[in-house]
């Protein structure tokens, strides 16, 4: 096995030696990893000014080998010379030094996402995702969807019989994987409910640099003119989830990606479906209607529409680790209204909408697609000091 390559953009003339190249790139460092070595990727940008040379170690690049082949043949696009080294030792998971190296206060910015997560965050966060969701990281797909109720579980199943299912019962997440070529497929999470679940499966999901991550869940409508079975689009969230408020601070804005919205909303439009765009409200107390006080002032205050358990969670998440994110909820209770989720009108409700919504995303997803095969535009999850992203880059 060598022990390096490089590839300079002189030496290619047409985008088939550059597939070629590449592939032989990744073919290289997923043999220097499974052979124990992380594999370190240089990149040289001399029409960079302020950031010419960004570098960083890899694990499992097999587990995103779509990701690194698009990000590589677009560097070299660009006139970018890549350099591929075999730079250390794997550090076994049981390692004492292993949490030194994955503490998220390390990282350096300035990075392109590619190299966001150290080595040893991404051979923890996928070994946790197989735990988790019983599949394995290369079954991932590019479209990530979030759910908390088996019914969207069951639609998922009758439209893709043959996907790939958690390898074994009872795992806390199960994944659900729609593949297509590329990993440009589906993939469905049960996430279970609150927001302690919904942070922990974005921190190691996100690992896997998704094209999108959709939370498809219910809320309580907020407003009056709602009815049960409306649709809300979220434009923003107040987050009164509390789990990442230590990590991120609580004031810094958190917005949905525009283009996701624009298409969901397009989705919505093209079925003449009821649906209002807003706030949603994500708390961390499944029962705030015993201490509503409280809770109903912020409602007010942030002119909140809809209120779930796990929205804003997803969503900051998704900002922080630069993954495009967006919230599609459908009105399931009005617990200010006198209508609050009770057994049996929930079953009907759930009956009558889970094969509606879920559709909905997917017909967004293929729009997606179709207009942006290579990745949403996201330069507003960037920091001004990053490397443009441009949906990939």
């Amino acid at each position: 096995m060598p022990n390096s390559m490089r590839l300079n953009h002189a030496d290619f003339t047409s985008k088939k030696q550059i597939a070629e190249a590449t592939e032989k790139a990744c073919d290289l460092m997923e043999e220097m990893y499974d052979q124990g070595m992380y594999p370190r990727m240089i990149v040289h940008r001399e029409f960079s000014d302020h950031n010419p040379t960004i570098k960083g170690e890899l694990a499992q690049p097999s587990a995103f080998r779509w990701y690194l082949l698009r990000e590589m043949r677009r560097l070299l696009k660009k006139n970018a010379d890549i350099e591929i080294v075999a730079k250390r030792n794997v550090m076994p998971l049981n390692d004492p030094q292993l949490l030194d190296h994955t503490d998220e206060e390390e990282w350096d910015f300035t990075k392109k996402k590619m190299f966001l997560f150290s080595p040893e965050r991404t051979d923890i966060s996928l070994d946790r995702l197989y735990h988790y969701t019983g599949t394995k990281p290369e079954d991932f797909q590019r479209y990530i969807l979030f759910t908390n109720y088996s019914m969207h579980v069951e639609v998922f199943l009758e439209l893709y019989p043959d996907c790939v299912k958690p390898a074994r019962e009872g795992v806390q997440m199960p994944a659900y994987h729609h593949k297509l070529g590329e990993n440009k497929g589906l993939t469905l999470i049960n996430i279970g409910v609150g927001p302690s679940n919904a942070k922990t499966i974005t921190d190691h999901v996100c690992v896997l640099r998704p094209d999108a991550m959709i939370m498809v869940g219910h809320c309580g409508g907020l407003r009056n003119h709602q009815e049960i079975g409306d649709f809300v689009l979220a434009s923003s969230y107040f987050r009164d989830d509390k789990v990442l408020d230590e990590l991120f601070p609580i004031g810094n804005p958190v917005i949905p990606n525009y283009l996701l919205n624009q298409f969901l909303k397009e989705v919505l439009d093209t079925h003449n479906l009821s649906h209002r765009i807003g706030t949603v409200f994500t708390t961390g107390n499944r029962n705030w209607e015993f201490s509503a006080k409280d809770t109903v002032q912020k409602i007010h205050q942030s002119r909140s529409l809809a209120i779930d358990m796990e929205s804003s969670t997803v969503a900051t998440n998704g900002f922080r680790y630069r993954v495009p994110h967006a919230t599609l909820l459908c009105v399931s209770d009005k617990p200010l209204h006198g209508k609050p989720k009770l057994s049996g009108a929930a079953q009907a409700f759930y009956q009558n909408s889970k094969e509606m919504h879920l559709k909905l995303v997917i017909e967004a997803i293929d729009k997606i697609k179709r207009m942006y095969p290579n990745g949403l535009p996201n330069s507003s999850i960037r920091a001004f000091n990053e490397p443009l992203m441009g949906g990939g880059e």
